[in-house]
């Protein structure tokens, strides 16, 4: 047979998928509970229902049956939904430039593809905060860039700190990246950056001549007493010569709960990066036009309806939220679980439960191949994405992901609440 590249005979499924996947090959008749990724378990926005619901009414572009290309740089009424929608934040939008994308993901390896290189060398690398979400370091991968990395730590109260300015400017002037990579509201530690902790970031950026990345999927998913942060709040009172050098992910998938609407964008405040990243977007031809037209609804919703869609978001996931923290101390109270301030995600910490010998990876294969509890009579188990992916540390040295465990919030409430119980069931049959 012909032999496959050294990278696909290598490659392993994304640690957040991978739960998924083990379990599938499953015989028996349990059933999981999927916190591995986060695939939300709600309805989209009204206003993207309506359109889907509606794809063969009169007036719509599919009304007929044809379904063509879009521009690669997506319809215009699409790349204005997410200008709205930035804009329903607080945030000005006159010098942003936006085209659209299949999900995130696809704007994810654009920007590395922009930004960062040449292929196949460790020049130019991506700066990551450790934890950090896994598709960066997998893409850059893919791509044949390299990565660098400053870590934070999770504290026995449960918070994640951002690494004092000094260390990461340290990080910087030895590894001379070309961009930085910020998550304001963080997958995977639920970690809220105020807008202040922004700014210190984008002043280094200003200062070491990088861009300044930010995957704001998440925006406006905090539960402090904070107020709205991004990328596109920083000014040039605030830092000067910040313009030109900011690059935004956008998504459908999180905020508007549609995943697998796979719809993103790509925005900047500098137009030729804009443009060349819609050259380098050609060779994909265009995104979904039908995903783009039920996105685009939600251009018809005023800032005011958009801001009590928000406004309800947080209030559903907050609940969950604090419950789940609050029972996982409960059963378990050794545990260290994250402190919910934003995102849709908690990190459970077992370092001050299990000895040296404890793998959360293993945890997690054995969870999804044959682990289970029985619960109202009922074979359950649990999918769980292991933290130790999402860092990266050099050979030998210690992961403070082999402790660790990430869960996405996005299985009914009723769900919720039966998981702390679940897991410490599961965790007491692994150790015993």
């Amino acid at each position: 047979m012909p032999k496959m590249s050294a990278q696909f005979e290598s490659r392993q499924p994304s640690v957040i998928r991978m739960a998924q996947i083990m379990f599938d090959d499953r015989q028996d008749k349990t059933e999981a509970i999927n916190l591995a990724i986060g695939n939300i378990n709600l309805p989209m926005h009204p206003a993207m229902q309506k359109r889907m619901n509606n794809l063969n009414a009169s007036g719509s572009p599919f009304e007929n049956g044809v379904v063509k290309y879009s521009a690669t740089s997506g319809t215009q009424e699409c790349v204005d939904a997410f200008m709205h929608i930035i804009a329903s934040s607080g945030f000005p939008t006159d010098n942003l430039h936006a085209h659209i994308t299949e999900g995130g993901s696809l704007a994810m390896e654009l920007l590395i593809t922009g930004v960062c290189g040449p292929a196949g060398s460790s020049e130019d690398p991506l700066l990551l905060i450790d934890a950090a979400y896994t598709n960066y370091k997998t893409l850059c991968q893919r791509l044949g860039r390299a990565t660098c990395s400053i870590q934070r730590k999770l504290s026995d109260d449960g918070k994640f700190a951002l690494p004092d300015i000094s260390e990461i400017e340290a990080v910087i002037e030895e590894h001379h990246p070309k961009a930085v990579v910020l998550i304001p509201y963080d997958n995977p530690t639920g970690q809220y950056y105020d807008q202040d902790a922004i700014n210190e970031l984008a002043k280094l950026c200003v200062k070491h001549d990088l861009w300044l990345v930010s995957d704001e999927a998440y925006r406006e998913f905090y539960y402090t007493d904070g107020e709205v942060s991004s990328v596109w709040g920083i000014t040039e009172e605030a830092v000067p010569g910040i313009t030109g050098r900011r690059i935004g992910i956008e998504t459908s998938s999180k905020v508007w709960n549609a995943c697998g609407l796979r719809i993103g964008a790509l925005v900047s405040d500098n137009e030729l990066f804009h443009r060349k990243a819609i050259a380098e977007h050609t060779v994909s031809l265009c995104s979904s036009v039908i995903g783009q037209y039920i996105f685009a609804g939600l251009l018809e919703e005023s800032h005011a309806d958009l801001q009590k869609w928000y406004a309800n978001q947080r209030d559903y996931y907050r609940d969950m939220l604090f419950a789940f923290a609050d029972g996982m101390k409960a059963v378990l109270p050794e545990v260290i679980v994250s402190s919910p301030d934003a995102a849709l995600y908690s990190v459970i910490d077992l370092r001050n439960m299990v000895g040296d010998n404890f793998s959360a990876l293993e945890f997690v294969k054995w969870c999804a191949s044959e682990g289970e509890v029985e619960v109202d009579g009922k074979s359950l188990t649990l999918l769980t994405a292991p933290m130790a992916g999402f860092y990266s540390v050099p050979d030998g040295a210690p992961n403070p992901g082999r402790t660790q465990l990430r869960v996405a919030f996005v299985e009914t409430p009723q769900a919720m609440q039966a998981v702390p119980a679940l897991f410490k069931g599961l965790l007491e049959k692994y150790l015993s």
